[in-house]
């Protein structure tokens, strides 16, 4: 017979499974809120500091976040996730497994089963957030400032070390996405690349660690940081890495299959943006930086207007119109989008990346242009630097 509440019996049997030792494992699937990105979430009991906590892995299509939740507040986070947030909850114990499944209409079901795992995991906080430099990177990070030379992270450059691992994370799986294999060749431009911590980053991975014929061009407007990290290439051996003097706009670049532009200033972002459609370019990832273009345009439609009339929201939704259209204008040409977040905003504030999987013929799409207008009609905005690509003919039917 049915319990009368399957998911008060779901909860005390995980929760009594967490004080008794038995719990393994506990896994959310099956996402009802897709817009949040997060398709799989697995919790897993581990101890920190002698204190017990959740350790909540949120899988997401790009990459992995974690969070850790103490027991006491775990319970009341994990209820919370009970209500219409996922089609299915999977509970491991070393007695038993236990399925909770809601339907699409009707009562959540209960059932249980054979368990997978009859011994409870040691409750050790023993896995390591996954670190793409290795101790090869150390010639680099010491040269350029963010480590000593045995490796050791300079405490002043902490967050720029999570950073650029956080970036090899998302590279490594869009260049998955886009079809590139380790082994094949493969030309990368990094637009505006500054003191080169991430073009450094992006070579040595590929090149090092993955063993693959891959070359790497670093394009910055400052003469004085080209010089120095050609020298650093040169003076560590880095074949296949080389930094160019020059403007986003203008930089004198072969073919290549990724173009990278990351913290481009207003415009330059754009212009990166269009270089990529040009050279039809199989990925495109740009983190937009000071969006000045959109806002002296941005008028207030009747329902957004007591909200916009405040200055930081006003400012916060021209960074959003302004990279939704870029997005748009990416899917116009032929690119499927991702916009999600690059670096916990408790760095830096600049922290949204949209990437860009050449994936159809550029612009046949006729909703696709559509969405632009519409967007751009919405908020009163005339002018956009990525309008050009709006000037290419529709192919007819």
């Amino acid at each position: 017979m049915q319990n009368a509440d399957p998911i008060a019996e779901f909860m005390a049997k995980t929760e009594t499974s967490l004080q008794d030792g038995t719990f393994v494992r506990l896994v959310l699937s099956g996402s009802l809120q897709p817009s949040d990105g997060v398709e799989r979430v697995t919790v897993r009991k581990v101890q920190l500091r002698q204190v017990p906590h959740l350790a909540v892995t949120f899988k997401r299509r790009t990459n992995d976040v974690a969070k850790n939740i103490p027991l006491e507040r775990g319970m009341g986070w994990l209820e919370e996730q009970m209500q219409g947030a996922w089609k299915n909850a999977l509970l491991g114990t070393t007695q038993k497994d236990w399925q909770l499944h809601f339907p699409r209409n009707g009562q959540p079901q209960l059932s249980s089963h054979k368990p997978a795992i009859v011994t409870a995991p040691a409750p050790k906080h023993d896995r390591e957030r996954v670190r793409l430099l290795d101790a090869a990177a150390n010639d680099w990070l010491a040269a350029l400032g963010v480590a000593e030379a045995n490796g050791r992270v300079l405490p002043s450059m902490a967050d720029k070390h999570r950073q650029i691992n956080r970036y090899l994370e998302i590279l490594s799986h869009l260049l998955d996405d886009c079809g590139w294999r380790p082994g094949q060749p493969l030309n990368i431009a990094d637009m505006g690349c500054g003191k080169g911590y991430l073009t450094f980053a992006a070579w040595h991975w590929l090149r090092r660690t993955k063993n693959s014929p891959v070359e790497v061009l670093g394009v910055e407007s400052r003469a004085d940081l080209v010089e120095k990290t050609n020298g650093i290439a040169k003076e560590i051996g880095a074949e296949g890495l080389t930094f160019l003097e020059g403007t986003i706009d203008q930089a004198r670049i072969k073919d290549i299959e990724v173009l990278i532009a990351l913290h481009a200033c207003n415009t330059a972002t754009d212009e990166a943006i269009r270089r990529g459609t040009e050279m039809r370019a199989k990925l495109i990832v740009v983190a937009p930086c000071c969006h000045k273009e959109v806002r002296p345009q941005l008028q207030h439609p009747t329902v957004l207007a007591p909200v916009l009339r405040h200055g930081v929201m006003e400012e916060r939704m021209a960074e959003w119109v302004t990279d939704g259209l870029r997005a748009l204008y990416l899917e116009w040409a032929g690119y499927k989008t991702k916009v999600f977040e690059f670096v916990s905003s408790e760095h830096t504030p600049k922290n949204l990346m949209i990437a860009a999987v050449r994936e159809g013929e550029p612009f046949t799409d006729h909703a696709a242009r559509e969405r632009i207008e519409e967007l751009k009609n919405f908020f009163g905005i005339k002018k956009h630097s990525l309008d050009t690509l709006l000037r290419v003919p529709i192919p007819e039917k």
